[in-house]
């Protein structure tokens, strides 16, 4: 049974080294339903119904996106908008209550950069409280992020560590 959406909200995902490379470590273990928004929606019209319909089958869900500009990309925000319905998700809804999200991003910047006293000032922590508390709004289980830093820097073989960990972690959350 496939319990565990892994939402790929990249606008260019075949460019996307990393990104790619997180996304297939984990979109073809047999529990996975894997999602690359920008391919349903090249034009970032989200089919929210359809949206809907889809989380309704998973008890899991990821968001993996790359982490610029101190947010997602403009497809995951415009996902959030469209899914996200009140009296659905919040408002009333309770169709997301008890489910598990997991925010997977990778970032440019090595890790030391998202320290309060580094060059961004705050943690990752920080910058991921609106998807934070999004779960929170809609009685979702937060989990502690994935972060993918540095990939700028990053060699092959650092690159097959995270992916390995990043599976590690997907498949934790059917536990």
């Amino acid at each position: 049974m496939k319990n565990t959406l892994v939402i790929f909200g990249h606008r260019s995902p075949a460019e996307s080294k990393f990104g790619r490379a997180l996304f297939e470590s984990v979109s073809s273990l047999t529990q996975i339903t894997g999602h690359v928004l920008s391919t349903e929606y090249p034009s970032m019209k989200i089919d929210g119904e359809r949206e809907r319909l889809l989380l309704d089958k998973h008890q899991n869900i990821v968001l993996q996106f790359p982490f610029y500009w101190y947010s997602s990309p403009a497809i995951v925000k415009e996902w959030l908008d469209e899914v996200l319905a009140r009296g659905w998700a919040y408002g009333g809804g309770q169709a997301l209550v008890g489910k598990k999200l997991l925010i997977a991003i990778s970032t440019g910047g090595p890790e030391k950069v998202y320290q309060a006293d580094g060059a961004n000032q705050f943690t990752i922590t920080e910058f991921l409280r609106p998807f934070e508390q999004t779960a929170n709004l809609c009685g979702m289980q937060w989990q502690e992020p994935f972060v993918m830093y540095g990939v700028r820097y990053l060699d092959d073989s650092k690159v097959a560590e995270y992916c390995e960990r990043y599976r590690q972690t997907v498949l934790a959350l059917s536990k």
